[in-house]
This record gives structure tokens, sequence and C-alpha cells, in this order.
């Protein structure tokens, strides 16, 4: 590394670090494949990628070959040259690039940046290391299909993924956590526990909940329910679409219409289908006068709104096209405003507690006051939302990051990011402070003067969606969900066919007492019924065989601790509940 890279921000050093090698990538691929289309080929935060238009797709076979032509590029120690050429001269030079073409006519000015190293030229910005030798350990991990601009109107073009790090440490770490991410995958996993399924007769980006996944599904939803009914939560069911002027009104039409579905015509009136639930809940609020007394007013639904998400993008359950929102909106007085950001923020942790995820970031999102044209209202009226989240996480005292630019068109929030058993970052709880829709809904109340006021709208989620959060903890728990959540909690297995009639009073017994329990009444060997029952990730299994039928009594094992011994079936029973009951 040479003395001027070294000094440089570990992070300014990988960016500049993968960037190169994003280069030294598409060269290879050129070498191999020479008629071959470039796209892009930007730094990523684990890595580097680059898109190509090649004669045939790429196969597992070929990433060897191109790492290789990749390691001598590096070993030649090249520099890397930066370069500046007109516009005419830069369409003359990449005349065979087609979509190097497109992005030339996309520069604003008369000339365009390149970057050469050895016979290899790209358009670029920049910056890079100095020579090809100072590229550290990478690896090629796989070959993905990805539309031209992220647009599935455009060509489908092959994009090669790489990962790269400073030491060769750091690289088998983190292929060791990219393996265990693929052991994870809520994909597979979701196939091989029958919890869900998408279908292409049903489309893209739609779920379908078996009945195992459906089992998850409902008790986190009754988990919350309980959870939001002693906070003073109310219940509400609104439909699934709406008149377009409802959504003008709302001003999603004009800041959201990218993300909605076209509409439907119905006797002469055009709807659409919902992308949010907030119009719906503030035409709830909106129905009757409301006093200053009952405020605030907290309205929650599990409310499925429908995004159009690009085909290229949709991932399992993480990113969908119909989303289950754990979804509220509070309507509150100005000087409420703190108390309930601080109750939503201790609600928020205490839930996500119970789900296994302990640590956490704080993200507050604000507007970039210089591109004032992003957002509604006033920006005076957004200088009171801003203040009022941070004077909250203030009083919290949670650690928080402020990010100018990443707030929502109609105001500041809070997210709240928590970490994973492979300690990946995901946005889960959103907190939103919001006076732009009580101004277009002319929302009122009436305070204690008399007089009708102007009423505060906190948006907020905390799982986000069901969808993506149930993506996020089979990948969590590895599938192995804690016992409270697991779709079956016991399976019975007699030892024999004679056993059969003990294994059945035994599972009714369990279920009588509010616990899933299944048996195994297959004529299997014991030994591959446990064995089934733990591919299933079942957390307790109970062997049932002559002596336990005598003694009313059953051999418990654990999916992970093992053989715990007989317990006497009623002893089981109270134990078990008792775990349920902690969450463990």
């Amino acid at each position: 590394m040479s003395h001027g890279l070294k000094e440089l921000p570990k992070e300014e050093r990988l960016y500049r670090m993968r960037h190169s090698a994003a280069h030294i990538m598409a060269e290879a691929v050129l070498k191999l494949f020479p008629g071959a289309k470039l796209g892009i080929g930007p730094p990523i935060e684990t890595g580097f990628y680059y898109d190509f238009d090649l004669p045939r797709p790429l196969t597992p076979e070929d990433l060897p070959r191109i790492e290789e032509l990749m390691r001598e590029r590096i070993a030649s120690d090249v520099p890397f040259v930066h370069d500046e050429i007109s516009k005419e001269e830069a369409r003359r030079l990449f005349a065979d690039q087609t979509y190097k073409l497109e992005l030339i006519e996309e520069i604003e000015g008369d000339t365009v940046s390149l970057y050469r190293h050895a016979d290899f030229v790209d358009l670029c910005q920049g910056p890079h290391v100095e020579r090809t030798g100072q590229v550290p350990p990478f690896k090629l991990l796989s070959v993905a299909g990805a539309y031209w601009r992220g647009d599935e109107r455009r060509p489908m073009l092959q994009r090669i993924y790489g990962a790269l790090f400073e030491t060769e440490e750091e690289l088998q770490e983190y292929l060791h956590r990219l393996e265990e991410a693929q052991r994870r995958d809520h994909r597979r996993l979701g196939r091989e526990l029958d919890l869900f399924s998408i279908e292409d007769s049903i489309g893209p980006g739609l779920v379908l909940w078996h009945p195992r996944g459906a089992v998850v599904r409902r008790c986190i939803e009754e988990f919350l329910r309980a959870e939001l009914d002693r906070r003073g939560y109310e219940w509400v069911y609104t439909p699934h679409v709406a008149r377009e002027e409802l959504w003008e009104r709302s001003g999603h039409l004009s800041w959201y219409r990218d993300n909605m579905f076209s509409g439907i015509e119905v006797e002469g009136q055009r709807y659409l289908v919902k992308p949010m639930n907030c119009p719906f809940h503030v035409a709830i609020y909106a129905s009757r006068t409301r006093s200053y007394r009952e405020l605030p007013v907290r309205l929650a639904e599990f409310g499925t709104v429908y995004r159009y998400e690009r085909s290229g993008v949709l991932h399992g359950l993480l990113r969908v096209r119909m989303i289950t929102q754990d979804d509220a909106h509070i309507f509150c007085r100005p000087d409420q405003i703190e108390e309930e950001i601080l109750s939503l923020l201790d609600l928020a942790f205490s839930v996500h507690r119970a789900f296994g995820f302990e640590t956490y970031e704080v993200m507050l999102s604000v507007r970039d006051p210089a591109q004032a044209g992003r957002y509604a209202g006033a920006p005076e009226v957004w200088e009171r939302a801003e203040a009022a989240l941070e004077a909250a996480l203030r009083r919290h005292g949670a650690p928080y990051t402020r990010a100018p630019g990443e707030a929502n068109f109609y105001g500041p929030k809070i997210d709240v990011y928590f970490h994973d058993a492979l300690g990946r970052k995901w946005q889960l709880t959103t907190v939103q402070l919001d006076f732009v829709l009580p101004e277009r809904f002319d929302l009122t109340y009436v305070g204690e003067d008399n007089r009708p006021h102007r009423p505060v709208m906190i948006h907020r989620a905390l799982l986000g969606s069901l969808e993506r959060f149930l993506g996020i903890l089979i990948e969590h728990h590895a599938g192995a969900f804690p016992l409270w959540l697991a779709p079956e909690q016991v399976r019975v297995l007699p030892v024999a066919d004679r056993h059969g009639d003990y294994a059945r009073r035994v599972r009714d017994r369990l279920r009588e007492a509010g616990l899933r329990a299944e048996v195994d009444l297959r004529s299997e060997k014991v030994g591959k019924k446990i064995r089934d029952a733990q591919v299933n990730k079942v957390p307790y299994m109970l062997v049932v065989g002559d002596r336990e039928e005598q003694t009313g009594a059953v051999a418990v094992r654990h999916r992970s601790r093992g053989e715990l011994g007989t317990f006497p079936l009623e002893e089981f029973v109270v134990r078990v509940l008792d775990e349920v009951r902690q969450r463990r």
C-alpha cells in the first residue's frame, strides 16, 4: 500500500480498492469475451460488481478464470491514469459499446472523465488506487441477472459480484458470514419448513402463507395486539382501494406515483389500490368532532398495502408487492408529542427484545434544505417537526445519528435499525412526525378554549411489514423459532405402532393445554423420527414407549440441548407453558 493510500480513512481506501477491482474485472471479462458490452461497475459495501452483456450465460466455471486474469493484472502493478476527453472523442472511443454511448449522452458538459490501466479504458469519475498492485485480497462470488438501469423494459445483463477487503483474514471472515447467511436463507428455509411460497401463476412479490407460516404470523399479530391493547390503541379495518381523489389530496399521487399500481374504473370513477393506510386512518379520525380531552387517538391496523416494486428487486419475503404493515397513526396535541415518541421508543425496544433482537442503531432522518422541492409543507413546519423528534431522542437517551436528506416527503422520522445474529443491520421500526396531512385534510380538535386546533399526526410501524419481518426472523433464528413462535412446538414420537394410542393421548393433552403438538405415527424407527423432527426444527420431541405409557410419562428431547430425561406428562406441560409465557 502506498504512503498516500495508507493515510486515507479506511472507508475511502476500500472505496478506491473496490472501484479499481471492478475495472480490473471488466478488463478480464473483455479478454475472455472480446465482443462483450460493458454496463457499469461500482464499489458496494462489501466489494464490487460489474454488469455485462455477453454472448452466452456465464457458468460457475468462468469465475475462477476471470479471477486468474484479474490476479495477473494486479501482479503487473500498472498505474491507473485519469484523463479528460471531448464527448466526440469519447463517442469514437466507445463506438462499439452501446451502453457506454448511452451514458456519454447523459453526461453534462463537453468533456468526459476516463480512467485507464494498461490497454483498458472506462468511463469513470474515480477515484482509484494509484496502481493495480494496490488491490488487496478479493473473491468473485456469483452471477445474477440485472436489468440495464434497473428497468425491466431494458435488456437483462449479467452481473458479477465480488468481495474485497484489506486483509485475507477480513475476507475469509466475510466469506464465512456469507456461507452462514446462505445456510439461513429464508427462501430456502421457507420452502423446507413449508412456511410460505410465491407462485408465478399468482404473480411475483405476492405471498402465500402456508399453515405453518400462518401460525408464526398469527403469534406475532396476537403478541402485538396484546401489547397495543395495554397501551390504549384502538383497532380498525380499512378498504384496499379508494378513489383517486383521496390519493391526490393526501399527496401520494404526486409524490409516490411510481410505486403505485395503475387504477381501475368503476362506474365512471377511478380507484387506486392503496400503497399506504394513513389516509383511511385520517378519515376515521375526521369522521366526528374530537375534543382535546380524548387525545391522543391511537389507531392501529394490520393493513395490507400494495406497492409496485420492479421485478428485478423482488427478493423472497424481504422485497414484495403485497405488504402487511403493523401500522398505527397517533393523533395528538403538540404538547403530547414528546411523551408519545418516548412511549413509542420504549415499545419498539421491548417488542424487538421479545423476538431476540438486542442491539440497535437509531437514525434521525431529516430533510435536505438544499432540495426543498422534494418535501411537502413549509420550512417552518419542518423545523418544528425535526426539533420535536430530536428533543424526544435526547430525553430518551438513545444514541442517534442525523441523516440529512433521508426524510420522507411529508415529515422527518426516527428509524431504528436492529442487528441480527450475523451482525447485519435491518431497519425495522419507523416513527414519523407529520404536520402536513393534518393540514391537507383540515383535521382539528376542540381545545380547552372551545376553538378548533390542529392535531399532530405520528405514523409508526414497529416491525415494518409482517412479510419482511418474517423473512428477517427466519434468518435470525435459522428457522429454529423460539418456542412461543414455533409453528409446531412439540412432536410426540411413539417407539412402535402399539404405542400409537398413548402418543395420541399425549398429543391431545398438550393441545388441551394450548400447545401446538403433533404425533408421528409412521412405521419408522424412532431414530428416523427424531432426525425428521430435527430437520423440521421442532423444539421438543417426546419419545413414548412401554415404560412411558405405564407411568404416564414422556422422554423429553430438545432440538439443541439433546436428551433432557423422563418427566411425568403433567410436569412437562407446566414447564413448557412457563417457557412459552416467558417467550423463550
